[in-house]
């Protein structure tokens, strides 16, 4: 059965809604557990600033939700977007490292070609 552009934008609608409602019953759980304070900076919240902390996964995984909380950390929004952009800067230099040598020995070896080099001179 093939589906139509319609259909694909209410799976999607519906796939966003799911998602709000599960983030808003982890947020409020987490809410209810947790002091109110920025596990990084400190900072507290209150009323109206409440909208400012955000629910943090640990190992990533917004999917991982245990009902213990043990997953999850209470972040301001600067803090948690700092968390993230860590986690990205940390990623691209994953894969911008050269590969390891199998047996543990540097693989880049900057003096190589410099016997060469001066035997040239000579």
């Amino acid at each position: 059965m093939t589906r139509t552009g319609g259909n694909w934008e209410q799976i999607r609608e519906e796939a966003r809604r799911n998602r709000a409602d599960r983030e808003r019953s982890y947020r409020e759980k987490a809410l209810k557990m947790f002091p109110h304070v920025c596990g990084r900076c400190g900072r507290e919240f209150s009323g109206k600033q409440l909208s400012e902390l955000t629910v943090h996964h640990k190992d990533s995984d917004h999917d991982n939700n245990p009902p213990d909380g043990s997953n999850w950390e209470l972040l301001c929004i600067y803090c948690h977007d700092n968390e993230h952009q860590r986690d990205q800067v940390a990623q691209s230099y994953e894969d911008a490292a050269p590969e390891k040598a199998v047996d543990g020995g540097v693989t880049h070896q900057p003096f190589a070609a410099l016997g060469d080099l001066l035997k040239k001179k000579s």
